[in-house]
């Protein structure tokens, strides 16, 4: 972080650096927005497909074939969620990093989540999400945010002295891709990313800019709905930290179960296809 006392003295016109106005990194007022009344259409006279109740303080996959949604929902009490997509066949995963630079800090209704390279498209697009009306609060906090990384025992191991916590959301959901898909501890560790923190409260300290996590507004009902854009394979951890407003990794904390259900639409939205793999060349300018 920003030390509090810089070694070095601020030049004459700090106040005239510090005063340049701010450009948006990654506009994104060329990319066509997704038709959200198609797609809340599509969700009339839907039929359940499948549920799966991810546990208090582990994870579980389950698979949604494109053009059906899925919908993560607090069941017993306010309990927050870590988030895994890939492909169905995992050769591609959710890129929290590049979802952030395009729709910022914190998810709402109309947001993708985008994979990684080299296809960078959608996976799955945000239709309704029930804690839209949270915002941002006084101390700058949000829902749903693609910042914080997920809770793992490396850093729990770092910062406790050599502790070994197991239950936490990186190993939550390294278990859970082993077993849906038949592999080893160590070929799922690898494919294991950045989450989507659903129902998570968090922001940045206006002083020091360090990661926060507060309290979840969530409560058992509040739900975030997802439509599948490509077949997709998807892993909840039901987080050890409860509702994050106190302690994380930790078995102190209340934690609650998730239940996720996917639906199948009676036709595809209107004017939907599934999205083609980004078509940069690939070149790389190399020989040219």
């Amino acid at each position: 972080m920003k030390p509090q006392n810089p070694q070095h003295a601020a030049p004459a016109d700090a106040d005239v650096r510090r005063a340049v106005e701010p450009v948006i990194c990654y506009p994104v007022d060329s990319l066509a927005p997704p038709d959200l009344a198609a797609l809340r259409a599509a969700r009339e006279g839907w039929q359940p497909l499948a549920q799966v109740l991810v546990p208090a303080r582990q994870a579980r996959c389950f698979e949604v074939p494109a053009g059906h949604f899925f919908r993560i929902t607090s069941v017993e009490g306010p309990q927050v969620g870590d988030l895994n997509l890939w492909s169905a066949d995992l050769s591609e995963r959710f890129y929290s990093g590049k979802t952030r630079a395009l729709h910022g800090t914190h998810l709402s209704t109309g947001d993708r989540m985008w994979s990684g390279f080299p296809t960078l498209r959608p996976l799955a697009t945000i239709t309704d999400d029930s804690l839209d009306w949270y915002g941002f609060d006084a101390f700058g906090g949000s829902v749903h945010d693609v910042i914080g990384t997920r809770c793992d025992p490396y850093t729990h191991n770092l910062l406790s002295d050599g502790g070994q916590y197991h239950h936490c959301c990186h190993s939550n959901l390294t278990r859970a891709l082993a077993e849906a898909r038949g592999l080893s501890l160590a070929e799922a560790e690898p494919l294991v990313h950045d989450v989507l923190n659903v129902f998570m409260c968090t922001g940045f300290t206006r002083d020091t800019g360090q990661y926060f996590m507060k309290a979840s507004p969530v409560r058992p009902g509040d739900h975030l709905e997802f439509f599948a854009e490509i077949d997709l394979l998807g892993a909840l951890s039901a987080c050890p930290g409860g509702d994050c407003g106190t302690v994380h990794s930790s078995d102190s904390a209340a934690c609650h179960p998730l239940l996720v259900e996917v639906f199948q639409p009676l036709s595809p939205p209107a004017g939907w296809q599934p999205p083609r793999p980004n078509n940069y060349d690939r070149s790389h300018g190399a020989g040219g």
